[in-house]
């Protein structure tokens, strides 16, 4: 599983990245979790609120920080 984890640096953002680790670590998940902060580059993905979270290319969450429950739901599929 590929998880990117849009923001450019706000509390809300750096809590999701920490979130998504802990669920990916707690679950066993095997998936690559990568950070990105350059507006640009969260530009591409058509996002104009963050956080934002990407699934193998897809945009599952954007504009909020989610609950841990909604979060695990998101990534255990």
């Amino acid at each position: 599983m590929d998880i990117k984890v849009l923001g450019t640096g706000c509390t809300k953002c750096k809590k999701l990245e920490e979130l998504t680790r802990k669920i990916v670590e707690e679950k066993g998940i095997d998936a690559t979790i990568t950070k990105i902060e350059d507006i640009v580059e969260i530009m591409k993905f058509n996002v104009m609120s963050t956080p934002a979270l990407v699934i193998d290319g897809e945009v599952v969450l954007k504009g909020k920080l989610p609950k841990q429950k909604e979060l695990e739901a998101l990534l255990v599929k």
